[in-house]
């Protein structure tokens, strides 16, 4: 991305809370996130923010069909800037189904990297939901790392009716009698 390049954006509730996005003048996605402007500012690479409902509104509607459950996907283009490894990983992101979980390992394995190189580039999407980096899970079900807490995770997973795994105690297992 420029680091000059003029970017529209909103700011709009939804059932976890503030949400943002930013889209570059031809209307693709560059970045989005939960919580408002200065979430939104973390997750871009530079660039002028304007706000523009206008020019965000197809994307905003798409993100606020997805909650009301009238929307499992997003067909708004999208335009991420990242490396080309991370864009294969986002790619790869988006061909997990809705309602469907993969594990670091198993996105590793279809990219043919490894589960930490998986990790960093999942962790620096820019286009949260949209690229659903919260279908990734760890290798026994739980849900590790995710930008805006592990907390918004479970309930993106569940609005998507995706098996949650219960957070599992620490220490060792109390015995059976």
């Amino acid at each position: 991305m420029n680091k000059s390049q003029r970017l529209h954006f909103c700011v709009f509730p939804t059932p976890l809370g503030k949400f943002s996005l930013a889209v570059d003048p031809s209307g693709a996605v560059a970045a989005a996130a939960f919580g408002g402007e200065t979430a939104l500012r973390g997750r871009l690479r530079g660039g002028t923010l304007v706000a523009d409902p206008a020019r965000t509104r197809t994307a905003r509607r798409q993100v606020e069909a997805w909650f009301r459950g009238e929307g499992r996907g997003f067909s708004v283009a999208l335009a991420p800037a990242g490396t080309p490894f991370q864009r294969r990983v986002w790619a790869e992101l988006r061909a997990i189904p809705f309602g469907e979980t993969r594990s670091y390992g198993a996105v590793a394995r279809s990219v043919r990297s490894s589960p930490r190189a998986v990790g960093r580039a999942n962790a620096t999407n820019p286009i949260c939901l949209m690229v659903p980096c919260h279908r990734v899970v760890g290798s026994d079900g739980a849900l590790t790392g995710y930008a805006f807490g592990e907390e918004t995770k479970r309930r993106l997973l569940e609005i998507e009716g995706a098996p949650v795994s219960a957070p599992q105690p620490c220490g060792p297992r109390p015995r059976r009698p």
